[in-house]
């Protein structure tokens, strides 16, 4: 979808209708919107414009008269194959057959809706897996920043694992959670996303199957798909991923590795209790099946501290552990770990150096800086307490307005709420009615394309205000439909 990042001077010289033309035909003129390139609809149009949609159309149909644009019933306008003839001595590239023809698969159009519309403030964010900007601590990170005065030894190339102050604070962090791990066995990665594209190039086969929960984040990503790899659900219950499932799917796909979120699963926030947490190592140790421990959100609980996590009870070398920042300081920092054997280590940092020659050296100074300066737990601690009133005051909203339409548990931790509809709905007109309405929404079928009846809603972003006019809005579209 082509991004409109203009608005026309409704007090110049020039008609509005004429200066829309003028800006199509510049992004037409300079490559930035190639042949075949498909323009947004006339209202979507209108509103990226702030103007009426008879501006846009009278812009359109000169648009069309000049032979720059053409309109196919039910396609709406795309840029003509003879554009360039027309603005142009000789012909460019054929850029969409470039798009077309990557390797890497597109997000799905929902997701890039949500990255397409997430960064405009007129929105209200109810499904951004992030932190407030409330809630990031910029102050502090000036005064961290400060403090590194004549500490930093070096801004060069950092070695291929990350730099080893850093290995050594996150080696310290991770003992608090009961795992055991010295500098050498971690890897500093820019955060949690880049260790699975890691993780795909490096270890991985081409066609090998990932098993995972389903519902689960990795299902919103093409990144394993695009690297060769299939991914298979595995159903859970209130205590996490179901250990018979998981063996029954192992040996119908022959899967190679185990995805698992244990602690506050993303989207449903299920915490895995330490009984599952020992069936599935179990479960995993007999299948000689290695496990990929994603535990983002596990310093995140708002109740009481959850289980160790799975790496803390490997005595094998069975579990990567991936841990990040991003989730509980500054999802900007981009920093992030892997934990595990070092000959995997050692290999996912040879891929690392490969990609993009190691992890910013001064955001690596910084993280060292608040994990060793004793800033990192007290931000946890107020983190953890901004976060359960919002939990809370999110609770109490839905009670309010959603008894009789949801179902849903409250979570101990993490950022989500998975709100279960008692009646399935079209998830995509619900995703469009909100959007017309100011509110951005992650529908279950973004998790499981099967899924008609979910809502991951996340207490993190959004503010008291701005929460309780969307949970009353999204309940009102709902009673509508019905």
């Amino acid at each position: 979808m082509l991004t409109i990042d203009w608005k026309p001077d409704k007090a110049g010289d020039m008609p509005v209708y004429a200066q829309i033309v003028a800006y199509i035909k510049g992004k037409i003129a300079g490559g930035e919107w190639p042949i075949n390139s498909k323009l947004p609809a006339q209202r979507a149009l209108a509103a990226a414009f702030g103007v009426n949609r008879s501006t846009v159309v009278t812009a359109l149909e000169e648009l069309k008269a000049e032979g720059l644009i053409e309109a196919t019933v039910g396609s709406g306008s795309v840029v003509c194959n003879n554009s360039w003839s027309l603005l142009a001595t000789t012909p460019p590239p054929d850029w969409l057959g470039y798009v077309q023809s990557g390797t890497h698969l597109p997000n799905l159009p929902t997701i890039q809706d949500i990255n397409r519309y997430e960064p405009d403030p007129r929105y209200i964010r109810m499904g951004t897996g992030e932190l407030s900007p409330r809630l990031i601590p910029t102050a502090e990170m000036e005064d961290v920043l400060a403090d590194l005065r004549g500490k930093m030894t070096q801004l060069g190339y950092p070695e291929p694992k990350g730099l080893l102050p850093l290995r050594e604070a996150i080696s310290a962090q991770l003992l608090k959670q009961g795992i055991a791990a010295s500098p050498a066995s971690i890897l500093v990665v820019s955060g949690a996303l880049q260790a699975l594209q890691l993780i795909s190039l490096g270890i991985l086969h081409k066609g090998s199957t990932i098993l995972l929960e389903q519902p689960s984040y990795l299902f919103s990503l093409p990144l394993f798909q695009s690297s060769g790899m299939r991914l298979a659900g595995v159903p859970m219950d209130e205590q996490g991923i179901s250990p018979q499932a998981l063996t029954r799917q192992k040996q119908l796909h022959n899967g190679a590795l185990l995805y698992t979120i244990p602690a506050f699963h993303n989207p449903t926030s299920i915490l895995m209790s330490e009984q599952r947490r020992r069936q599935i190592m179990a479960t995993c140790e007999k299948a000689q099946l290695p496990i990929l421990e994603d535990d983002v959100y596990g310093e995140l609980w708002l109740d009481a501290p959850g289980p160790a996590p799975l790496k803390a009870s490997d005595q094998s070398g069975l579990v990567l552990y991936m841990g990040s920042l991003s989730k509980t300081l500054s999802p900007g920092l981009r920093i992030g770990w892997i934990v595990g054997p070092q000959p995997v280590i050692e290999r996912l940092a040879d891929v690392k150096m490969q990609i993009d020659y190691g992890s910013s050296a001064l955001s690596q100074w910084a993280a060292t800086e608040w994990l060793t300066s004793g800033r990192y737990e007290r931000h946890l601690r107020h983190i953890r307490q901004s976060l359960r009133v919002r939990r809370d005051r999110m609770c109490e909203l839905l009670a309010r307005w959603f008894g009789d339409l949801a179902d849903w548990h409250v979570p101990q931790g993490g950022f989500y709420v998975w709100l279960r509809l008692r009646q399935a709905v079209s998830m995509r007109k619900l995703f469009t009615q909100a959007l017309a309405e100011g509110i951005l929404l992650n529908p279950g079928y973004v998790y499981d394309q099967t899924d008609s009846q979910h809502l991951r809603l996340s207490y993190a972003y959004a503010d008291e205000t701005e929460m309780e006019r969307a949970l009353h809005t999204v309940a009102k579209l709902l009673r509508a439909s019905e």
